[in-house]
């Protein structure tokens, strides 16, 4: 048994030693298992060979997210509506997350709003939204579409490719909310650019998320789920509330929350708004499935290391009709800010304690008229039965975390609806699981630091003394190898 033991050790410091020449960085111990009787085996005696990833750090890297909300009054994406979307997506500047909110992407007539789900809308705006990003990009997706998603609840099921080292997902990515059934459909392209990772509709609130494909093979996508909270009529129908999408990438995790509000620019109307905004935050929750194994993530909105709110929030502004359009004409954002309901409610602590908005510096988003679309409805101007509207900038994306960095606030100017589309890209930064670059001197040693003289007994054969002398050999190896390593001649200096 004896001799067996040394025969094995002996092999494996002659792997250890071939695999450690072979390396660019003589000192770098990325794996120790070889191909062969012996893999998997990180052991030699009791003394244990960590791999890399036993001893990880935290690196950050950088995502640029696009967040944008668009009330869309109830109308199909038809027609030039493309030119359009390619404007407000902003192209020209491409993110590597796409996160897209609507409001009424159906009319919220009582049918709809009590009626059964219809995904068809969905799924057109998720068949335009997937042709804009992939063909700007050179990959067109295939018209007509093979295997449309048909899903206004779609989630992303995939897991990170095994062949990564650093993966921290340890189950199935998606895990549906409230323990409905996960239903998958993939865009009928595999070389398009971008994935629909999650996607869901409540009566007209939609939202539709898109990642880059090269960020799914370099990082680990896990925990993508959705969840939506109707507080509308009664405080429980969907013409008013939120959907909203949970998901982590390596160790950071997201939600996003795509929002309709209470209408009216009554005094009190902002109170309902609020208690709307508190049902939502109490009431959306992710739970956790057994799909998810030790994957933890978080239940509830607040949980999230970044979190993005987004939508028709439908906040007004304090302010008289005649006296807002006169600020407008002049672009006096600063002026107009004053009186704007949100501002107050975030400064007063009424409601998004915390939270932040960037800089307004475009015009108010609502409302426009439906006859002349150039200018907002209502006024001096207007025509019989139009709505009088004080224009307000109800289309709002708010952020809360740390790690968040807004690089623009904008405004598009497409003609499609009575609100116009609102955008902010954010760089991002997530947390990425990575290995040190360790040395050999930075493990407990695995061999005694004193020379090794070979002792032969009289029954040993001449094989077992050329074993025996190999291995003093290569012990000695490793010795000389960590007294010339860069860390033990600094330390000695520091000495």
């Amino acid at each position: 048994m004896d001799k067996e033991n040394r025969k094995s050790r002996t092999r494996r410091f002659r792997r250890w030693f071939r695999r450690k020449h072979k390396k660019a960085d003589p000192f770098q111990l990325s794996e120790v298992s070889d191909e062969g009787e012996d893999d998997g085996d990180d052991s030699m005696d009791g003394h244990f060979f960590p791999s890399m990833e036993m001893d990880p750090c935290i690196l950050t890297n950088e995502l640029r997210v696009f967040v944008g909300t668009w009330n869309v009054a109830g109308r199909s994406p038809i027609g030039s509506l493309a030119v359009d979307l390619d404007e407000w997506l902003n192209l020209k500047d491409a993110a590597d997350i796409y996160v897209l909110g609507f409001q009424e992407i159906v009319p919220l007539k009582p049918i709809n709003v009590v009626g059964a789900e219809d995904p068809t809308e969905a799924t057109n705006w998720n068949q335009l939204i997937g042709k804009t990003l992939n063909n700007k990009y050179g990959c067109p997706w295939l018209t007509p579409m093979l295997n449309p998603i048909t899903s206004d609840d779609y989630h992303y099921v995939g897991a990170a490719d095994p062949k990564r080292r650093f993966s921290m997902s340890s189950g199935p990515a998606a895990t549906p909310a409230r323990g409905r059934p996960s239903i998958q459909y993939e865009e009928p392209s595999r070389s398009s650019a971008y994935k629909l990772m999650a996607s869901k509709k409540m009566v007209g609130v939609f939202i539709s998320v898109w990642m880059k494909r090269e960020l799914l093979r370099r990082y680990s996508v896990s925990s993508v789920k959705v969840c939506s909270v109707a507080c509308g009529i009664m405080g429980y129908l969907g013409n008013k509330g939120s959907v909203s999408v949970s998901m982590s990438i390596e160790g950071t995790s997201f939600c996003f929350i795509a929002a309709h509000l209470a209408s009216g620019e009554k005094k009190g109307d902002e109170v309902r708004r609020n208690h709307q905004v508190s049902e939502i935050f109490k009431r959306t929750s992710f739970p956790r499935h057994p799909r998810d194994g030790f994957n933890p993530h978080p239940l509830t909105i607040l949980g999230h290391d970044q979190i993005f709110w987004f939508g028709d929030l439908n906040y007004r502004l304090y302010l008289e009709d005649n006296l807002a359009r006169q600020l407008i004409k002049q672009k006096n954002w600063k002026a107009l800010k004053e009186f704007d309901q949100l501002r107050k409610e975030l400064e007063d602590g009424g409601v998004f304690q915390g939270w932040r908005e960037g800089d307004i510096e475009f015009a108010p988003t609502y409302k426009y008229s439906s006859t002349n679309c150039n200018r907002y409805s209502g006024g001096l101007h207007s025509r019989t039965g139009e709505k009088q509207r004080t224009p307000a900038w109800c289309d709002r994306i708010l952020w809360y975390g740390k790690g968040v960095k807004q690089l623009s606030y904008f405004r598009s100017e497409s003609k499609f609806s009575d609100h116009r589309p609102v955008s902010a890209l954010f760089a991002i930064q997530i947390e990425v699981l990575k290995p040190t670059n360790q040395t050999i001197v930075a493990l407990q040693p695995i061999v005694p630091l004193q020379p090794i003289v070979p002792t032969i007994t009289p029954n040993q054969t001449e094989q077992d003394k050329v074993d025996e002398e190999t291995t003093s050999t290569l012990l000695s190896l490793i010795v000389k190898d960590r007294k010339a390593s860069p860390r033990n001649k600094q330390q000695k200096l520091i000495e």
